[in-house]
This record gives C-alpha cells, structure tokens and sequence, in this order.
C-alpha cells in the first residue's frame, strides 16, 4: 500500500501565499510523476500541476506564474508553493502519484486539503 499524506492547506487572503506538502510512503519500488490536482464545489477535479521523477514539470494554464511544484532529493515528497492567490484557487487540493508497487503502475490518491481564498 502507498499513502500519501498532505499538509499545508488553510485559509488565506487574495494575494497570499501557502505551500503545500504531500509525502509519499509505504512498500513503493519507484514513484514516477508525482502532482496536485483540485476540485471546486460543483466542479470536475483538475490538474494544477506534475513533475516526473527526471524533474520535468507541466502547469495549469491559469497557474502559470504564480504555483511552483518541486520535489524533495529522495523524489518521495512533493511540494506546492502557492503565490498571489486568489478566490478562484479556492478548492480542495489533492496529491497524487503514479508509483510502481508489486510490478503494476498504479495512480495513488491524497485525502485532499482545503485550500481558501478570501476576497
């Protein structure tokens, strides 16, 4: 099994900053990409950002600029730093990781943390 714990989420002004944190541990042979997806009440949950393990990253259109993801050294813990945020980042923010364990790739999932941004 993979768990995935997250920390860092609250509540936060426009214009703010947080950062959030998701560790990865358990009986895991390699983790690949690892990223923050959110969802909106009433809305699909969506990619904010990845990174592989070589260290490529990919970003939301609409948080180009102001998110940064980054990995630790050991590859297993991921990070999001949120800057000048804004209502709409409101969500509840989940990790996830695509890891191998057992021989089989799988797409492993964080509880989520919220995420808001008062006006």
């Amino acid at each position: 099994q993979v768990q995935l714990v997250e920390s860092g989420g609250g509540l936060v002004q426009a214009g703010g900053s947080l950062t959030l944190s998701c560790a990865a541990s358990g009986i895991i042979f390699s983790i690949k990409t690892m990223g923050w997806y959110r969802q909106a009440p009433g809305k699909q949950r969506d990619l904010v950002a990845a990174i592989t393990n070589g260290g490529s990253t990919n970003y939301a259109d609409s948080v180009k600029g102001r998110f940064t993801i980054s990995r630790n050294n050991a590859g297993n813990t991921v990070y999001l730093q949120m800057n000048s945020l804004k209502p709409d980042d409101t969500a509840v923010y989940y990790c996830a990781t695509e890891a191998v364990v057992g021989g089989m790739l799988n797409l492993y999932w964080g509880q989520g943390t919220q995420v808001t941004v008062s006006s």
